[in-house]
């Protein structure tokens, strides 16, 4: 009986996957005012708190992540400018991270693509605030004795479909709907 429930066991792993664990990552993130230029706009980081890839041999045909919103963190800036825009991208103008304070993406679909550098077109699910939305972008994905590679192009995603809109309406004029994200992920 041993025997077959190892079996049943190793052919569901062989049938649905292999999950390999996220070890590294490395996110970051642009915001833009209307009118986009260097000197209109902030960028960062965030980090990945846990997360997986599914391996189906050599392919990756799943997996998901969540993201630490209580990480958000302008790079551009320093000091006391620094404190006060992460202190404004972490409250209730943007992300609300005391009530939300992670966001997730779930991998619902990987196909081929005809770019030399980004091989692959990743579809999945961005939840943010508790509002889900699809979202595709292309990545570079390699894999090779146990360990997946994921390096996305530059892309981005409408804020507004998750509620991240800054709540003074004038000022929400001012600033782009798209969020722009680089993302870079490895597991093993």
């Amino acid at each position: 009986m041993k025997k077959i429930f190892l079996l049943a066991v190793l052919a569901g792993g062989l049938a649905f996957g292999q999950s390999k664990k996220v070890v590294a990552s490395d996110v970051h993130w642009w915001g833009y005012k209307v009118a986009k230029s260097e000197a209109s706009s902030h960028d960062g980081t965030v980090k990945v708190k846990s997360g997986d890839m599914v391996m189906k041999g050599n392919q990756l045909v799943g997996g998901s992540f969540v993201l630490d919103m209580t990480s958000i963190s302008s790079t551009d800036l320093t000091g006391e400018y620094q404190q006060k825009l992460n202190g404004h991208l972490k409250n209730g103008d943007f992300f609300e991270v005391e009530k939300f304070p992670t966001a997730s993406f779930k991998i619902t679909g990987v196909k081929k693509n005809n770019d030399k550098v980004y091989n692959s077109l990743v579809t999945g699910n961005l939840t943010v605030k508790g509002k889900t939305s699809p979202i595709t972008f292309p990545a570079k994905i390699s894999y090779s004795k146990g360990v997946v590679s994921l390096v996305s192009n530059k892309f981005s995603f409408d804020r507004q479909k998750f509620d991240v809109a800054y709540k003074s309406t004038m000022q929400d004029v001012f600033v782009k709907d798209d969020i722009e994200m680089l993302v870079k992920v490895t597991a093993q």
